[in-house]
């Protein structure tokens, strides 16, 4: 029996073995007979139409088994919820890169050597990829929720204030990039199809597939036991997914589909860019009378999607004036989709750059000012917060980092031939638990115990497999080593998707009343009174049962929504910004974060520093660039599309806020994934501020921005 709790210790992944020694096994890795190759092919043109494709060549080129079109591609069903069309079901072109095929052959290097045999004719027409030309056709969404909220008379507050700043930030379309890109084998027995894929969201993927299929839910199955990241591109699924499975059937034979680094650019979503206006008035004594955030973006031709950049700034601060506007302009691009911390690490650049000038102005400490506007309860909503740490976060970051070091006017430290600034920013982000169900099976070998714990829950590698280990330890007596989990595929018992910081909440608890109830059962079975409630484990001893099992579904709290359940954070830079080149090296930063019980602290700082390092690439390096004359994307690859690299990031410490709040479920666990790269980016900014009196409103901050 387990006799140190496991829930809260730094314990190793228990799969990092599989992972060091190569033999986790990830979307192309099953080894199948007969498996043939299948590769993508795509348009040249944003806009128009195929009149002709020629793929006579291509059929003939050795080893090819199928050349798939919209000439001959089966009827799929384009409402399934496949994400980015381009399932070969017209001859219509919406942007550059769409799929217009696929080559199945033999071997990979076959397939791919006769898609550049297949010769295509396109009817172009004029495509719309200019943002900032286009821009000003933007236009309501037409999503629910998405149009203007207001509250207060913003305008005549701003209008009346004396202190007051009305400025526009941009950022840049960014990739998703996991190291593993989206990939997929596929094979039919019967009317039964396996998808070996990587999904977020396991059993979302299996009613897509299945939907856009036309087949039932039932038929399709999902395995995916690890991820190579993901970051939300993993989230919804796209049309590379059922196009495997397409090309299987087709070939009558299991068919594997990789995408390149070179097509996840136009495949499966990007970052959208984004244009936001920031209007903040206050008080000479720093109170915030308005607060207006007006972003504009783009979506694509058909298929909307709208990062909600105004977020944080609905609940960030209290305001008494506000308004939080959405704009939208279809384009012949890629849909966008959601992207780590998605409308709250954009909009948050935003914000809390505002936040920082409007301080500036007034001459005042960026972390007083925010403190000063501390709100006491949603003011979005008007709920209670369940708990709220912004507050405590920045007080303790400040003096963990040396704040008081900080001066309020620019370019007064120098190192050398280095300007160094100090810069904070702030974030949130939603903490919610999803419905989802597992199976706790226990097996007894004389007095030694083990359990199996069975959902279709996924691991981006963020170490989902060992908190679940260590929840299911707790509860059952079991030693972690004596624990197995089993999840990544749909035949087990669903459960959430690893989005929108749900996973870890909604497995544990569903766990953990697995565990709870296999526990009361075992007890009921039994004759003997307890004077203290005995583990599971030593229940199958003392009552001689060898196997046993049970299932919980578990939900939500039922007075969770009647509470504003979230994450916060504040994060701290010191940068160092050279003089005479205008680089810009992050030597420090501390982010501090508030998200309930902490499962794991090993794997939950790696999660903060993955989103540190990401918001500092935001920052400083990530910007994915549009050809404006042909709307493809000129940065395409690792060595064009730039990711910060271990040189670029300086020391990343982490604390945790010892916060406990059971109003969002039994555990009082949050989500960390997302509200780890919330407020980083701007944190950056306001540091290079600091450091040289230049207010880069445009990310990347490059150092032709400063010099």
């Amino acid at each position: 029996m387990s006799e140190k709790k496991n829930v809260g210790q730094a314990i190793n992944r228990i799969d990092g073995l599989l992972k060091v020694t190569g033999t986790a096994t990830y979307a192309t890795d099953y080894i199948l007979k007969n498996i043939a190759h299948a590769v993508i092919f795509k348009s040249t043109i944003a806009a128009g139409k195929i009149t002709d494709i020629d793929t006579k060549e291509a059929e003939k080129s050795p080893g090819v088994l199928a050349v798939i079109t919209h000439k001959n591609a089966p009827k799929l069903n384009v409402g399934g919820g496949i994400r980015g069309g381009a399932l070969l079901q017209s001859p219509d072109i919406e942007f550059h890169g769409q799929h217009i095929g696929l080559v199945v052959a033999e071997t990979f290097e076959q397939a791919r050597y006769a898609t550049s045999l297949i010769k295509v004719t396109y009817e172009k027409a004029a495509s719309k990829v200019d943002f900032v030309k286009h821009a000003k056709e933007a236009v309501l969404p037409k999503g629910n929720n998405d149009g203007d909220v207001t509250r207060g008379d913003v305008e005549a507050a701003f209008r009346d204030a004396e202190y007051k700043i009305d400025v526009l930030y941009e950022t840049p379309v960014e990739h998703h990039n996991p190291m593993e890109p989206h990939s997929t084998i596929a094979f039919w027995e019967g009317e039964n199809v396996t998808l070996y894929n990587g999904s977020q969201m396991i059993n979302g993927a299996q009613t897509s597939a299945a939907s856009t299929l036309n087949i039932k839910p039932g038929n399709v199955r999902i395995v995916s036991p690890h991820i190579g990241g993901g970051f939300g591109s993993k989230g919804g699924q796209w049309a590379n997914l059922v196009l495997t499975a397409v090309a299987a059937k087709m070939v009558n034979r299991p068919v594997k589909l990789a995408l390149t680094r070179q097509q996840m650019f136009n495949s499966v979503g990007l970052r959208q860019r984004n244009h936001q206006k920031l209007r903040l008035a206050a008080t000479k004594e720093g109170k915030l009378t308005a607060l207006a955030h007006e972003t504009t973006t783009h979506a694509a031709i058909k298929d909307e999607f709208v990062e909600h950049c105004g977020d944080c700034s609905k609940l960030m601060y209290e305001v008494p004036n506000s308004l939080i506007s959405y704009r939208v302009v279809p384009m012949n691009i890629i849909v966008p989709t959601y992207t780590r911390g998605p409308g709250k690490s954009t909009g948050s650049f935003a914000l809390e750059s505002a936040i920082d000038e409007l301080a500036y102005q007034l001459k005042m400490d960026p972390i007083e000012f925010r403190i000063k506007n501390e709100p006491g309860k949603d003011p979005s909503n008007g709920k209670p917060w369940s708990s709220r740490t912004t507050v405590q976060c920045l007080q303790e970051g400040a003096k963990a980092f040396g704040w008081e070091k900080r001066k309020i006017e620019p370019r007064q430290n120098e190192n050398g031939e280095y300007l160094i600034g100090y810069g904070v920013g702030c974030g949130t982000y939603p903490a919610r638990q999803r419905d989802s169900s597992a199976i706790v099976k226990l097996i007894r070998k004389g007095n030694e115990v083990k359990a199996i714990i069975e959902l279709a829950a996924s691991d981006l590698g963020t170490g989902t497999h060992t908190i679940i280990a260590q929840t299911a330890s707790d509860a059952l007596g079991i030693s972690v080593n004596n624990i197995t989990v089993k999840i990544g595929d749909s035949n087990l018992p669903p459960a959430a998707g690893s989005v929108g910081s749900v996973g870890a909440a909604s497995f544990a608890n569903a766990v953990n009343d697995a565990c709870i109830k296999i526990t009361d059962e075992l007890m009921a079975k039994s004759d003997k009174k307890f004077l203290v409630r005995p583990t599971a484990a030593q229940l199958m001893v003392s009552e001689n049962i060898i196997e046993f099992q049970t299932r919980a579904d578990a939900k939500p709290p039922a007075d969770a929504d009647k509470y504003s359940i979230n994450s916060f954070n504040a994060n701290f830079a010191e940068v160092w910004v050279n003089k005479y080149t205008g680089m810009v090296k992050v030597q420090r930063f501390l982010a501090v974060t508030g998200a309930g019980k902490i499962l794991n602290p090993k794997t939950a700082r790696s999660q903060i520093i993955g989103g540190c390092v990401w918001g500092i690439g935001m920052a400083l390096t990530e910007e994915s660039v549009l050809d404006p004359r042909w709307g493809n994307f000129v940065t395409r690859s690792l060595a064009e599309y730039h990711v910060p690299s271990n040189l670029d990031i300086g020391k990343i410490e982490t604390i945790f806020i010892d916060e406990k709040d059971t109003k969002p479920n039994k555990l009082g666990v949050k989500g960390i994934g997302e509200v780890g790269i919330v407020g980083v980016a701007g944190a950056v900014a306001n540091a290079i501020f600091n450091a040289t009196g230049k207010r880069v409103r445009n990310l990347p901050i490059t150092p032709d921005k400063l010099l």
